[in-house]
């Protein structure tokens, strides 16, 4: 189910794909390794199934979760 009620563009679809896909390999270049909830959020944010805002909070969430856990 798409958050507005209505599938999104297919060309924004792919326009996020590609954001994704870009980070990605910013992140691969820097040897930051790609968590598979980062993956799942981002597919998530693509397909419209939730905000930007909402992928963002859930990341900030998992890696202050993430960070309890090291200490």
């Amino acid at each position: 189910i798409h958050r507005r009620g209505y599938p999104m563009a297919p060309q924004k679809i792919a326009q996020r794909k590609r954001a994704v896909h870009v980070a990605d390999a910013v992140n691969k270049i820097e040897g930051v390794p790609v968590r598979s909830c980062a993956i799942e959020l981002s597919n998530a944010w693509c397909e419209d199934k939730i905000t930007g805002v909402q992928m963002k909070e859930a990341l900030l969430k998992s890696h202050m979760e993430m960070a309890r856990r090291v200490k």
